[in-house]
């Protein structure tokens, strides 16, 4: 039965991901092509952080360790998890997602906004160098992967369908994301 409904989910969001509306299944494989490189162009930002990330490699059993089963699957075997389903979907509050596998800063609630797709869609990430994205063949499309820029993970897809300043449409998986809250201000003693 398990298997029925993984199917069944998969034939949806296969036949909504054909329409640029979802994502779904293993995006591992980079390539080369320069129809899913230039399927995205990212707009500079005067923003952007300068830091150099530095990249960090653990072993699969260290991963293991650290990680949940639903984490490993998104962050180390390019999982996606159903929409509708993670953490941050519906999260509205002012803070920072990080990488749930190393904790560098990806994106900002700044940037987050309603995709109507069931997972965390941002518009820019945090700092350009902080992902990196790789073009992704699966699913017989061309897509373009993102993944954190220090420890590789798979985080989900960049699609050209999102909202101004940058038309871009970072959509991520929860489980491959920790939040952090903005602390609240303290208020002001009275006198």
């Amino acid at each position: 039965m398990r298997h029925a409904f993984r199917f069944l989910f998969l034939m949806a969001a296969l036949s909504m991901a054909v329409g640029g509306l979802v994502v779904v299944g293993r995006a591992a494989t980079p390539s080369t092509s320069a129809s899913a490189s230039s399927a995205v162009t990212v707009k500079k930002s005067a923003a952007q952080h300068a830091d150099k990330v530095e990249k960090i490699v653990k072993s699969d059993a260290e991963w293991r360790k650290i990680l949940t089963p639903q984490q490993y699957h998104v962050l180390r075997e390019a999982g996606t998890e159903y929409a509708f389903t993670g953490a941050y979907w519906n999260n509205h509050a002012p803070g920072v997602y990080r990488c749930a596998g190393c904790g560098l800063e990806l994106f900002s609630s700044d940037t987050k906004f309603e995709s109507g797709t069931g997972w965390p869609s941002f518009w820019a990430p945090i700092a350009k160098n902080h992902v990196e994205e790789h073009g992704d063949q699966t699913l017989g499309m061309e897509r373009v992967e993102v993944v954190c820029a220090r420890c590789g993970g798979h985080l989900g897809h960049v699609f050209d369908d999102g909202p101004k300043p940058t038309g871009l449409r970072y959509c991520m998986n929860s489980a491959a994301l920790t939040f952090v809250p903005q602390p609240k201000s303290a208020p002001t003693p009275s006198k």
